[in-house]
């Protein structure tokens, strides 16, 4: 199957999300932090970019090690293919926070929210497009999982984005230590499963 590349539209910022992310726990936000978020939003929202990059995989999966090919075909029991995507919101999100981070650290720590706000926003888009796809044809998906997270080792993200041709396709690479450049990045792997009828 063929790797492929989409571009989304901006997902609705949730306000309640972006305060999350940044621990703000209360229920009301002061104005002045009310007002700052809105800044943030207004200049990061015309510079990021929505990509995700998609590959879907029948199973039994022969491209990873085999520690996390068994960590994966347990989570997909019952599945007889993996969607494997990579998704980004671009490297000016980390060029706004790296700005900021020196001379307004509170306008950082928002924007910093607000871009892991607007990854996962854009990863639950990729989803909801690919759960209506798959419903078109009979199947449908489990919720995704990433590498990092329960018994999959993070080491599975140079597989991931390997299989993605992710630094040539949406400018999305790994370093030694596993962190993805630009931060503001997923990589995750769906279950696609016949729905019994």
């Amino acid at each position: 199957m063929a790797m492929m590349v989409r571009s989304f539209s901006a997902p609705p910022v949730d306000r309640r999300e972006v305060w999350r992310y940044a621990g703000h726990r209360g229920a009301d936000v002061e104005e002045r932090l009310s007002l700052l978020l809105e800044e943030c939003i207004a200049e990061a929202m015309p510079r990021l970019q929505y990509r995700v990059a998609y590959l879907e995989l029948p199973l039994p999966l022969t491209c990873f090690a085999p520690e996390a090919r068994a960590v994966i075909e347990e989570r997909v029991t019952g599945c007889h293919s993996v969607m494997l995507f990579a998704a980004t919101v671009g490297v000016e999100m980390d060029r706004l926070i790296a700005r900021y981070s020196r001379t307004q650290p509170s306008k950082s720590l928002l924007l910093d929210a607000l871009g892991s706000e607007r990854i996962e926003a854009l990863c639950d888009a990729f989803c909801a497009e690919l759960a209506v796809e798959k419903d078109r044809e009979g199947l449908a998906a489990l919720p995704r999982f990433s590498p990092g997270y329960g018994k999959l080792p993070l080491a599975a993200q140079r597989e991931l984005i390997a299989l993605l041709d992710a630094p040539r396709k949406i400018g999305l690479a790994l370093n030694e230590s596993l962190l993805m450049s630009p931060a503001k990045s997923v990589t995750a792997i769906v279950g696609i499963y016949k729905e019994n009828v």
